[in-house]
């Protein structure tokens, strides 16, 4: 095993009825008055924020709620949103919904324990000023971004079209709550979307130039068996409630840092695909397949045995063609997924080169910086990377 530092403090409840726990979680990290970030009206029409609210006042607690998350979540409602923290004097958030609900709430919070900043252009932009942060209580209805136990979070500012991710320790929630039964009636898109995306959080750590963490690396692959497995079933019927309850733990496990510890992880697929998100306000595991085959087969040179492991331990492919093999069962799946494996099947049509070109330049920052380690990519190479999707 390599070096690592390993620390995820998120305390999770789970199972089926685990949402009735919530206001014993809000009072044992401190909380009394509540702000609740719900997205686009599911939390409302399922009756889950009634129930969560009305669990919170019943408790003693001080609750108010505010919606309207979108996908991509943007920095103007996180803005509006820790506007309500204050009012509020707000000493804890909850965040309900997807990935983007949990990654504002996390945003809320960060803006709310700092009203002095901005929460784009001092937090977000300038991640060393942030030192201290409210505590933030995730109910994850959507088994895919895993923000519910990650040190990470994304914004979008959509004046620019440029979607950034902080990554911090204070991004950690203090708890979460996953049950299962909470996705069950997820449309087929969402369902796919989610399993692309905590396939790829392990991917992403999996594909790096670190290839001797034998415990890692195995928990990695049995990760993403399991995925594969159960993606199917889910996607098929999200109210297979054994199905769905490995694909929330693993959402989770797959991107609280397990699955790529000693290891540098890469992250140049969800470089890339933040850009096309941002740019193109596309769901984020959508964007994820539409790029990893390109550049899976771009960066393959810089060590094929790595891709012939995968394809052995992942898909059971071995052979002179196991690398490439391997890849297109990867592809093979997302489509399975109703996903898209290339900017066509993404966006509708191919795009010109002054679109390959500002996908570049805001993938790069203006070409300011280099991306990944499995293979490090400059502008160049992402520009040739967004090329091959193009085409695909």
């Amino acid at each position: 095993m390599r070096n690592f530092t390993y620390h995820v403090p998120t305390e999770v409840i789970f199972g089926a009825d685990s949402e009735a726990r919530t206001a014993e979680f809000v009072r044992k990290y401190g909380g009394s008055r509540v702000l609740v970030i719900y997205g686009g009206g599911s939390a409302v029409r399922s009756g889950l924020l009634e129930r969560i609210c009305s669990q919170l006042q019943a408790a003693g607690l001080t609750c108010e709620s505010v919606g309207g998350v979108q996908p991509n979540p943007r920095v103007a409602f996180a803005r509006e949103a820790i506007a309500r923290a204050l009012a509020l004097q707000a000493d804890f958030i909850l965040g309900v919904g997807g990935g983007s609900v949990i990654d504002t709430a996390k945003a809320v919070a960060h803006g709310a324990a700092n009203p002095e900043l901005d929460v784009w252009n001092d937090i977000w932009l300038t991640p060393a000023r942030l030192q201290k942060s409210l505590p933030v209580g995730a109910i994850p209805t959507i088994p895919a971004a895993g923000s519910e136990t990650s040190d990470s979070a994304v914004l979008t500012d959509e004046a620019s079209g440029v979607k950034r991710g902080l990554t911090t320790q204070l991004n950690r929630p203090a708890f979460a709550v996953l049950d299962p039964a909470l996705a069950a009636t997820l449309p087929p898109y969402q369902v796919g979307c989610g399993v692309t995306d905590i396939m790829m959080h392990t991917l992403d750590r999996y594909f790096n130039p670190v290839t001797d963490n034998e415990l890692t690396d195995e928990l990695a692959e049995a990760l993403l068996r399991v995925v594969i497995r159960n993606g199917r079933k889910v996607a098929a019927n999200p109210a297979d409630l054994h199905a769905m309850s490995e694909i929330y733990w693993a959402g989770s496990l797959s991107h609280n840092g397990l699955t790529g510890l000693g290891g540098s992880k890469d992250f140049a697929p969800h470089q890339l695909s933040q850009a096309l998100g941002g740019l193109y306000d596309k769901a984020h595991g959508a964007c994820l397949a539409a790029v990893w085959g390109s550049w899976a087969r771009y960066v393959l040179p810089a060590n094929p045995d790595r891709f012939v492991r995968y394809a052995k331990a992942v898909w059971g492919i071995e052979g002179p063609d196991a690398a490439e093999a391997g890849i297109r069962a990867n592809e093979d799946y997302f489509r399975s997924l109703g996903m898209p494996v290339g900017l066509p099947g993404l966006l509708g049509a191919p795009v010109d080169d002054a679109a390959l070109d500002r996908l570049a330049r805001q993938c790069s920052y203006g070409g300011t910086r280099t991306i990944g380690t499995f293979r490090v990519l400059d502008e160049a190479d992402m520009r040739a990377i967004f090329a091959a999707a193009n085409g695909r």
